[in-house]
């Protein structure tokens, strides 16, 4: 059936359109900005704020469902509870298992895709590991870490047919080069993280290919003036994109503003690097990979006192970067729509309010309460009213 969500305030990475017509037909936008003479359903926005979809590019989980998992329906059942808070696509990350590859995770996330179903969509996998730095590991245990091969590479190709988007990875590391050349030629993007380069060595690692920086302060040598780390590196290439974990506890406000200023809205992501315990109360136990882990002043914490990831919904990102990196609302917008996008090498159909885009939308009140949220044109959440308004009949 086709919509028309009328009078809203439409906004993404590349307008801020303060009253305009938004029409979508099944699963693509069909019309945005001016009034809409198409025929079909109508809906009253006026007072509402429409913008695309947030995109999930670094996330284990959340709503209680782990997404490191052997059970498809952990992945399935994360990809209906993620639209109630704005995600309406996102990559299925992966970290390590004890002294082997994690095959039946990987499998378990191809089949995952395969399969499809309803909710977010699952643009393909994250694989955060197991080649990085030991001391930069962060949560990641010692046993889960390995040596890039080339084999190796070939065989993880292998296992995730196609579906591999993202991978982090420390450029440092013994044949990284041959890894790093390897997967970019197979058309995955690479990420530098949980790594001890060098400002010099990032500087090799981006020469080769390298267009992702992992949650740019956290586990990685800092920014400092005599050595300046990967990060300085990162910021020199324009071509680089940087993630932040925007929960104002893994990178202090002051560092995100900063962040932002030096990369700029256009290469800043916004990820919450959420566990599966995200949007629970503070004491809520869980389980990252195997390791019991809690959340304590709105971070999720192993017992032996590591942070390991957040408790961070999107739609609170969005309203953190809006206080804390003091930007206006279209650029905090393309930091969680089209910036994960180009990392997912999805933006030629997700990440923007255009004509020919996905149908993946979310209706905000003027307050940046989340009201309803559209997965390729279909009601994936919705608050009050909205539930019946936006519902085929």
């Amino acid at each position: 059936m086709r919509f028309t969500l009328r009078g809203a305030r439409l906004v993404d990475a590349t307008m801020d359109l303060a009253e305009g017509d938004i029409t979508f037909d099944g699963v693509h936008i069909e019309q945005v900005g001016e009034k809409s003479t198409t025929p079909g359903r109508e809906l009253d926005a006026s007072q509402m704020i429409v913008m695309p979809g947030f995109i999930e590019v670094h996330t284990h989980g959340g709503g209680g469902f782990e997404l490191h998992t052997t059970d498809v329906q952990h992945i399935h059942s994360y990809a209906r509870w993620a639209p109630s808070t704005g995600v309406t696509s996102f990559l299925t990350s992966v970290v390590g298992t004890p002294g082997a590859l994690p095959e039946a995770q990987l499998r378990t996330a191809v089949a995952a895709i395969e399969e499809g179903g309803p909710g977010a969509e699952m643009l393909g996998i994250y694989l955060e590991g197991p080649y990085i730095n030991v001391k930069r590991r962060g949560a990641h245990p010692p046993e889960w870490l390995r040596k890039p091969e080339p084999a190796e590479t070939e065989y993880i190709l292998e296992l995730t047919r196609g579906h591999l988007r993202l991978i982090t990875l420390a450029p440092e590391l013994p044949d990284a080069h041959e890894m790093i050349k390897r997967l970019i030629e197979a058309g995955v993007t690479v990420s530098m993280g949980h790594t001890d380069a060098t400002y010099e060595q990032a500087e090799e690692a981006i020469a080769l290919g390298v267009t992702h920086m992992t949650h740019c302060f956290n586990a990685m040598n800092p920014l400092l003036h005599r050595a300046p780390g990967p990060l300085a590196a990162v910021v020199q290439a324009p071509q680089v994109r940087g993630e932040v974990i925007a929960d104002g506890v893994h990178v202090h406000p002051a560092m995100i503003r900063l962040l932002v200023k030096m990369l700029g809205p256009q290469r800043t992501v916004v990820i919450t690097d959420a566990q599966s315990c995200a949007g629970q109360e503070n004491g809520a136990t869980f389980e990252f990979a195997g390791q019991k882990a809690q959340v304590l002043c709105g971070a999720a914490y192993l017992a032996d006192g590591t942070l390991t990831g957040s408790v961070l919904t999107m739609k609170q990102a969005l309203c953190n970067m809006l206080e804390m990196a003091e930007v206006s609302l279209s650029e905090a917008v393309g930091m969680l729509t089209l910036n994960p996008a180009r990392a997912a090498r999805a933006d030629g159909r997700k990440g923007r309010l255009q004509a020919g885009y996905d149908a993946d939308l979310l209706i905000f009140d003027s307050s940046l309460n989340l009201q309803a949220t559209l997965c390729q044109g279909q009601l994936t959440y919705a608050n009050g009213s909205w539930s019946d308004s936006l519902r085929e009949d």
